[in-house]
């Protein structure tokens, strides 16, 4: 039995969940054809996808064709479950991608291929809609080959019974992929199906079907196809396991979504345990699930996708065995909003929010304790409509949300050392980091260059442990940093004293005293009398305490409120948007003075027929709002396709800042100032102040 995961993925609208009822209906695993718009689709097992008539959430369903044993993934095609999509992508031996004959290629279709690519999913092709008005599967072959390479061949049979009989031209454009399939034609005129196997799955060859799903033309000749030219990937002897997904049954369990990579997962055996975790999490139960369907099972076998339950620690993205965790998704939330909760406890809606967020971890879900408000990250409005209908249907919460904001983050541009010491009576840390710039999309980065024989190995894992365990805020407008590599470079302990707490404590304000040291520019060893020569302000005492600094200059600092106002060698990033333009010719003048307005960059615009084509990259704060422009403009004609292309340098810093009017000093949950202990009393002292006081020398610059 050959035994393969694929997954099915396109824009939305392309015929995905159609295609995907096909397949399950060609091969016997259903005894009718489900239909999306009648909301009675075998894989849209959730109401609110049976209700809005759309994906949001990866579906199983296992097909049996001859010797071939498919689970099939059915993905979300949204762009804003786009997140779950490409967690699955991580699982898949292949990949079925679905394009409309009728719409051609999409911008969120060219996002998908980059996807599979990055992944390295050998991919088929289905040109979907044959039969509708409008449908021109020629062009729509053109487009593939053109967007994404030559590799794109027609595989329709020359002999419908005889999957592998392809046409002469086919061979042909097969054998220009590789010199051994060259070889190999010119010596046969034809190409063997092992070597045709083998540029598949190196991604050289793609596949192409085509066909009317809903009414199964062309489905049959896909089926067969795939079960002939797709292989089974060889798996290893030693366990190995990766979750894709997290859900709750109706009982309120939850379920770990995995694939075997290696060995086999049986019930009631310990997850390998993880760096950090002195135990690994039993498995309860095993349950192969296909469609609504779901059976208990004993074991699970490499190759496979199961749910599990039992463990309560697992994320998506986790790897077990041989397998390392995934990275972030490439696709981010870029909008930020603020929970609304009506007449509902807040901090009940909280932990409805926390149950969502274990399932979708790019929610990410922040209590913010000064504002008393909790905030959501989402990737648009269909997410946010359906985030409201779950807290309705599943914990009977009627709440909203605010006006999204831009999600910005926060950097350094040079080299700083933070300083946190924290020493109240009978408690007693003090820790000393180096924080870095990197690249951009770097994230953060931990380690520890200190000597054991300074700081005590087990000291130092649990300071990077509390660099790791939550969401550290910049001092610009307290958004997340980013782009660091954040590394030990100094601290002390007490063994009487020092608890894993004061650890904790030193830790954030140490790296939070570097990022204002950072944010003033000013060196970490001056004094109250440098800072006031270099801000242009005199030293005085403030009444009441005598600690203060006076300033007029309008770029001066406040020692008693540190109040600075100019970002050092702070960073704000904000993040942009790739976008295509398909406009009447008429009206790429427009766009490209608006790209320039909106501090964008473009190409040279080129030309498709009737329509010009222009892409490009610009910030998400002007471009979010911009599709209902270009609908004006062209008179309806044109189409705008954004995805997201990371994060860069903030286009009008000092204005976000300014208009944020963040405080880093009134953010309590997040101080920069330390507490050092004297005559048997704690006392703080101010961020500033730090280097003066510090019990371990500060290194050299």
């Amino acid at each position: 039995m050959k035994r393969i995961v694929a997954g099915v993925v396109a824009h939305v609208d392309a015929g995905k969940t159609t295609l995907s009822e096909a397949l399950l209906y060609a091969s016997g695993v259903t005894r009718r054809l489900g239909r999306v718009d009648h909301g009675d689709a075998f894989l849209d097992t959730n109401a609110i996808e049976r209700a809005r008539g759309i994906t949001i959430y990866t579906e199983p369903a296992i097909i049996t064709d001859g010797d071939l044993e498919l689970t099939l993934l059915d993905t979300p095609g949204h762009v804003d479950f786009s997140a779950e999509t490409e967690r699955t992508l991580q699982v898949l031996d292949y990949a079925i991608l679905v394009v409309s004959a009728v719409d051609g290629i999409q911008g969120h279709t060219q996002t998908l291929f980059r996807l599979l690519g990055q992944y390295e999913v050998p991919t088929f092709v289905f040109i979907n809609k044959s039969d509708a008005t409008g449908a021109d599967v020629e062009r729509t072959l053109a487009q593939l080959r053109s967007r994404f390479g030559d590799g794109c061949i027609d595989f329709t049979p020359a002999d419908a019974e005889d999957v592998g009989a392809l046409a002469a031209q086919s061979f042909e454009d097969i054998a220009m992929q590789s010199e051994r399939a060259m070889d190999a034609y010119l010596e046969t005129s034809v190409v063997d199906v092992e070597l045709i196997r083998e540029l598949i799955a190196a991604r050289r060859v793609f596949p192409v079907y085509h066909g009317a799903a809903l009414h199964m033309d062309g489905v049959d000749a896909l089926l067969g196809g795939f079960a002939h030219y797709a292989r089974q990937p060889r798996y290893p002897q030693r366990f190995g396991a990766r979750v894709f997904k997290i859900s709750h049954d109706a009982q309120g369990r939850r379920l770990s979504w995995m694939k075997v990579t290696g060995g086999e997962l049986k019930a009631k055996m310990v997850l390998p345990a993880k760096d950090g975790d002195a135990d690994g999490e039993k498995v309860d139960e095993v349950r192969s699930v296909s469609g609504a369907k779901s059976t208990t099972t004993d074991t699970a076998p490499a190759g496979t996708v199961c749910a599990v339950s039992g463990p309560e620690r697992t994320f998506p993205g986790e790897g077990f065995g041989i397998e390392e965790d995934a990275g972030d998704p490439t696709l981010q939330p870029v909008l930020t909003y603020t929970l609304l909760p009506g007449d509902n406890d807040v901090h009940r809606c909280l932990l409805a929010l926390r149950e969502l967020e274990d399932e979708e971890p790019l929610l990410h879900v922040v209590w913010q304790e000064r504002l008393q408000e909790a905030h959501v990250q989402l990737m648009g409005a269909v997410q946010l409509e359906v985030i409201e209908q779950l807290m309705h249907d599943r914990f009977g919460l009627d709440v909203g949300f605010g006006e999204g904001s831009i999600l910005y983050k926060e950097t350094i541009g040079a080299p700083v050392e933070g300083v946190g010491h924290f020493e109240p009576l009978r408690h007693y840390a003090e820790v000393h980091l180096l924080l870095e710039p990197l690249e951009a999309g770097a994230g953060l980065q931990f380690a520890s260059d200190v000597s054991e024989n300074e700081l005590d190995r087990n000291w130092q894992r649990l300071i990077l442990q509390h660099l790791r365990e939550r969401e550290h805020l910049g001092v610009l407008v307290g958004a997340p940093i980013t782009d660091m590599r954040i590394t030990i470079i100094g601290g002390r302990g007490h063994l009487k004293h020092t608890e894993g707490g004061d650890f904790r404590q030193a830790t954030y304000r140490a790296l939070r005293m570097g990022l204002m040291e950072s944010r003033a520019g000013v060196p970490t060893d001056c004094t109250e009398l440098d800072v006031a020569r270099r801000f242009g302000g005199d030293v005085r005492e403030d009444e009441g305490d005598g600690d203060g600094v006076s300033t007029d200059g309008a770029e001066g600092v406040s020692r008693r409120g540190a109040r600075i106002r100019g970002v050092g060698n702070c960073r704000l990033l904000e993040p942009w948007y790739r976008f295509r333009l398909e406009l009447p010719q008429e009206s790429i003048g427009r766009a490209m003075s608006d790209v320039q307005r909106m501090s964008g960059e473009s190409e040279a615009p080129r030309t498709d027929g009737d329509y010009a084509i222009l892409e490009g990259a610009a910030p998400v704060s002007a471009m979010r709002d911009y599709a209902m422009d270009v609908h004006a403009y062209s008179h309806g004609r044109g189409r705008l396709a954004l995805t997201f292309a990371g994060y860069r340098a903030c286009h009008n810093e000092a204005e976000v800042v300014e208009e944020s009017g963040y405080d880093p000093e009134a953010d309590l949950e997040h101080t920069p100032d330390s507490v050092f202990c004297a005559h048997g009393a704690g006392y703080p002292v101010k961020w500033y102040k730090v280097p003066q006081f510090c019990h371990v020398a500060m290194r050299e610059e």
